[in-house]
């Protein structure tokens, strides 16, 4: 680990001003010093947001929700209104890592983790996300893990958050705060994909902190859920995923949010099968042949082929689950 200096603020001024002169900002550490000891990561400068008032969840005006930025997982998992109106993101994070680490984690944290990619987290290895320029060992290298969807020929890394599947299917926005003042981004616009430049993964501006996560108001009922593949039942990350939110009224769907994780560079909105449900009546044939768009534009690599059709069926069992046939 490289020297740093450390300080702790305790306004939002405090750590503006801090964050405009190029410190990195930190609260509960779990993937940031991971990478700092592995010297991924060497900023010269840490600065604590802990202590600020970020820690609230809330039921909006609208009737949607807003995640502060420093509730921890496990806190938002837990809390009555986020499993009550979208259980697909309390879901999401209780199947995110070790019950530890969501106890320190927060939800900012969480969607601005990096890659667990081992060609970038090895120092030896060429990774143009890490050292723009230098390659993607990827590539020609062991490629079982990485994406089929959002890939380019600078980068095929995954994202590995499960909260931010769930914020993408129900199109979510990011609050920022900056020296320039508060703005909100999409979530489909904030998580960027990497193109030319893997290196920039988010649409943030110098200095700016995130300050929570909002979940718009959807029509109700909602039904919401997601699901999981893994190697393993207990702390991995996903082969594949799906997050999915429906609203049903009268047997028809009159709506539809579907994204899915572990197969792209970024959380993976599916477009497609949403348009393929929505207006169509519950039944057991219509979740394969939405399912069936699941991995369009896929681009699988030499090791994970097997993820266009494990994403397809991921996919169709979480519609059967969340749409059942009634």
């Amino acid at each position: 680990m490289h020297p740093f200096s450390f300080t702790k603020a305790e306004t939002t001024r405090e750590a503006l001003n801090a964050g405009r002169r190029g410190g990195r900002y930190i609260a509960g550490g779990t993937t940031l010093v991971d990478l700092m000891r592995e010297t991924v990561e060497r900023p010269e400068a840490l600065v604590d947001i802990s202590g600020l008032p970020l820690d609230e969840v809330s039921v909006t005006e609208r009737g949607g929700l807003r995640i502060g930025a420093l509730v921890t997982m496990s806190e938002a998992a837990a809390h009555p209104k986020v499993r009550t109106l979208y259980p697909v993101v309390s879901e999401a994070l209780e199947l995110s890592a070790s019950a530890q680490l969501r106890n320190m984690a927060t939800i900012g944290g969480n969607i601005m983790q990096r890659t667990r990619c081992t060609y970038f987290r090895d120092v030896t290895a060429d990774c143009n996300k890490r050292e723009p320029g230098s390659g993607c060992a990827a590539l020609e290298g062991f490629n079982r893990t990485h994406a089929i969807l959002g890939t380019s020929d600078a980068c095929v890394a995954t994202h590995p958050s499960d909260a931010a599947v769930a914020f993408a299917a129900l199109e979510a926005r990011v609050h920022l705060l900056g020296p320039d003042g508060e703005r909100q981004v999409p979530f489909a616009d904030f998580l960027l994909r990497p193109g030319n430049t893997p290196n920039r993964e988010q649409a943030l501006r110098r200095g700016e902190l995130i300050t929570g996560v909002e979940v718009p108001a959807l029509p109700r009922p909602l039904r919401s859920g997601y699901l999981k593949v893994r190697d393993r039942q207990s702390y991995e990350f996903a082969l594949t995923s799906a997050a999915v939110a429906l609203h049903v009224r009268g047997g028809v769907i009159r709506e539809a949010k579907v994204a899915a994780g572990g197969v792209g560079t970024v959380p993976w909105k599916l477009p497609a099968v949403e348009r393929h449900l929505v207006g169509e009546r519950l039944s057991e044939s219509l979740w394969a042949a939405a399912a069936e768009r699941a991995a369009d534009g896929s681009r699988p690599l030499r090791h994970n082929r097997f993820k266009v059709e494990l994403l397809k069926r991921t996919v169709e069992r979480q519609l059967r689950v969340v749409g059942g046939s009634k």
